[in-house]
């Protein structure tokens, strides 16, 4: 390609998401945004002084993070599966007398979050994470619904999982992470908190470069392949996590093992999402990957700020996308 022609292709892709890009900038806790279709970065921006290569918080986008490592670990024989229970593999975490329901309690319940215990999340977050031991505390909190019930969005839950990814493989969940998805895919982990006793906070508080989430997304659009073409995450576990489980009793979209789902623009996605707005979106028909991230400290929710972000993606990005698609190819 001439000097010319690449030029003008890079001016083409400015054009394209220029809508985008002027409705993220009026976002005033959007921090960076950017926008991959079939593995090509079309939008790479940061607003305020943020920069995309600067590690954040991704807060609870770590779920679908988390949720990744078990389905990785289930295909490396390290976990049996889903319907794995969970009570044998934290025994001496157990309440003294436990509900019998702990014993019904499955790894796959922990990952859509209808293992039926109380939430750790939400008004009950700052108890939890002050007791001397988060994953006995996350045990020991009461049944408001059978295993398998409604969903109880509960960071408790995800916890669980990586103390049991911790104790079934023998190294920690940052290990983990950086061994299977830092190492072959570029989804590299920069900081993680820990409990009291030493075991990575399932589902929230991590730091990662923006560009690591967009990796991460591009993942699960590249049927779990890095752009190496190594199998990173099992093909199999992404139909698995993307398939409709349970649904929000907030938002009532449904939800699989981490992931969101809905329609932006006609087009099925799903998403993850982290307080204050940490975004990992993917539209598959449109080979469509955006991440976005956010203030950390504002809750998106109450506020509208997420559907102002749902709006961004169906409203600007997608129709852009759609035109790509759509324009004639070009001599």
């Amino acid at each position: 390609m001439t000097a010319p022609a690449l030029a003008q292709s890079v001016d083409q892709k400015v054009a394209l998401l220029s809508g985008a890009s002027q409705a993220a900038r009026s976002l005033q806790p959007l921090n960076t945004l950017q926008v991959s279709v079939g593995g090509e970065v079309l939008l790479d921006e940061g607003y305020r002084g943020h920069r995309t290569t600067a590690p954040t918080n991704i807060k609870s986008a770590s779920k679908s993070i988390v949720s990744a490592l078990v389905g990785i670990a289930i295909d490396k024989g390290v976990l049996t599966g889903t319907e794995q229970k969970i009570a044998p593999l934290l025994k001496d975490k157990l309440p003294a007398n436990p509900d019998p329901r702990l014993a019904e309690v499955t790894i796959g319940n922990l990952l859509s979050m209808q293992a039926g215990l109380e939430r750790t999340s939400g008004p009950n977050y700052g108890a939890w994470i002050s007791s001397r031991d988060w994953v006995r505390a996350a045990l020991a909190v009461p049944f408001v619904d059978e295993p398998g019930g409604s969903m109880l969005y509960s960071t408790g839950s995800t916890h669980l999982l990586s103390a049991i990814l911790t104790r079934a493989s023998g190294k920690s969940t940052l290990a983990l992470a950086r061994d299977w998805l830092g190492k072959p895919a570029g989804v590299t982990i920069a900081d993680w908190e820990r409990d009291p006793q030493g075991i990575y906070l399932g589902g929230n508080q991590m730091a990662m470069t923006p560009t690591a989430l967009l990796a991460f997304g591009e993942l699960y659009r590249n049927a779990g392949r890095s752009p190496d073409g190594t199998q990173v995450i099992p093909q199999a576990w992404i139909a698995q996590s993307w398939e409709p489980r349970t649904r929000s009793r907030f938002s009532g979209e449904p939800y699989g093992y981490g992931w969101f789902q809905r329609d932006f623009g006609g087009h099925v996605g799903h998403y993850g999402w982290g307080y204050g707005g940490q975004m990992i979106y993917v539209i598959p028909d449109l080979a469509l990957t955006v991440a976005i991230t956010s203030n950390e400290n504002s809750p998106s929710a109450r506020t509208g700020y997420k559907d102002d972000l749902h709006r961004l993606v169906a409203e600007e990005i997608v129709p852009a996308v759609t035109a790509r698609h759509a324009a004639p190819a070009r001599s």
